[in-house]
Parts: structure tokens; C-alpha cells; sequence
């Protein structure tokens, strides 16, 4: 909805007379559109930073390969870079995400079935262990994490090891997202601290 001159919208959508809104809320509106401005502003300059910092990369690879006379894609797989004196590191990383498909489910019944012959339902707390391993979130995704976390229990019972191979043949590579990390070594500690391009690491 276009606002005629001399209003402004509120949160509902209704149009207030300037006249009628107080000075310190002019105040906030103002100052609140001004750093919002300014975020849009920092996050393109991220945005083609790291465009430009991802292709020069890639470039790079690439052109090291030629070098021996081996043709490397470019984009993908995991690339660490030095600068010549060692101060400076910058990583690409490619991580997959990683869906389950109805597969998932076929392994909790069967973790499930072990948990009862181990502990003829004595111990509710290993249920709620697995249980919490499963648990999806608002969009009703499980963690990744939690569930492989399961495959590195060393456990050899016959039931088990089909419910990991249930998970395993559940797991799917839905997508692939690149990440820039650039480093910095500490002259006092001689390690690497990452170059924070996060708001709240700043």
C-alpha cells in the first residue's frame, strides 16, 4: 500500500497523521530504518566478498593443476591456502547436507528392539538417550549429528548393526554448501585465530 504524503503506517496497516505520532517515535523509526540500511549495505558487501573470494579459489586450484597438466573441477573438495610466510590460511570447505529418508524410521524400530531385550523395560533412561537422538526439530528434521552419532557406539549385537546399516542406507546428500574460513597465526601463541566475518564474533 502506498503511504500518501503526511502519514505513516503503523503495525497494524492503519495510516497515522505525522502530527499525531510522537516525537521519539519518529526518532526510533528513523534511527531503526537507518541501521537496517546500513546491515543490507554490510551483508551485499559479504555476499560479493565471498562470490569473488570463492571463485579466485577456484581459480587458483585450477590453475595449480594446469601447471602439472591436470584439469581439476574448480569448485569442489576441501582447499587450504598459505600465504608464503605462513601468517595467513584460508580454508574451502564443501559440506553435504544430509537428509534420511523412511529408512530412518526402520532403524529406530529396530534400536528399539534392542534397548527392550537389554533391558526388559527397567531402564527408561537409555530409551530416552535414543529417543532424544531421533527427536525432530520445529520442522520436524532430525539432527544429523546426534543420529550418525549413534553408528560410532561400538556395539556388535546382530539387531544393532542392521539398524546402522538401515541409517547408513537412509543417509541422502541433499545439497552441497560451500564455506570460506580465513586465518590468522598469533604472534604470541603461534596459532591460528579465524579472521571473524560473524556479527556477534566481532
Amino acid at each position: 500500500m502506498q503511504v500518501p504524503e503526511g502519514y505513516m503506517k503503523d503495525m497494524k496497516g492503519h495510516l497515522v497523521p505525522l502530527e499525531q505520532v510522537e516525537e521519539l517515535d519518529l526518532m526510533r523509526d528513523d534511527l531503526v530504518k537507518e541501521i537496517v540500511e546500513r546491515a543490507k549495505a554490510t551483508q551485499k558487501v559479504l555476499a560479493d566478498f565471498k562470490v569473488r573470494a570463492m571463485a579466485d579459489t577456484a581459480a587458483f586450484v585450477q590453475l595449480s593443476g594446469e601447471k602439472y597438466g591436470v584439469k581439476i573441477g574448480g569448485k569442489k573438495g576441501n582447499v587450504t591456502l598459505h600465504s608464503f610466510d605462513g601468517r595467513y590460511r584460508i580454508e574451502r570447505a564443501m559440506a553435504d547436507y544430509i537428509v534420511f529418508d523412511e529408512r530412518l524410521q526402520v532403524a529406530k524400530e529396530l534400536i528399539d528392539e534392542c534397548i527392550h531385550e537389554w533391558t526388559d523395560g527397567s531402564r527408561s533412561e537409555v530409551k530416552a538417550l535414543v529417543d532424544h537422538a531421533f527427536k525432530t526439530d520445529s520442522e520436524g528434521k532430525v539432527s544429523t549429528s546426534r543420529v550418525l552419532g549413534l553408528r560410532q557406539l561400538k556395539i556388535v549385537h546382530p539387531k544393532w548393526k542392521k539398524a546402522m546399516e538401515a541409517i547408513t542406507d537412509s543417509m541422502k546428500v541433499a545439497d552441497t554448501k560451500p564455506y570460506l574460513r580465513v586465518y590468522e597465526r598469533d604472534e604470541k601463541t603461534d596459532a591460528f585465530k579465524p579472521v571473524a566475518l560473524a556479527m556477534a564474533a566481532v
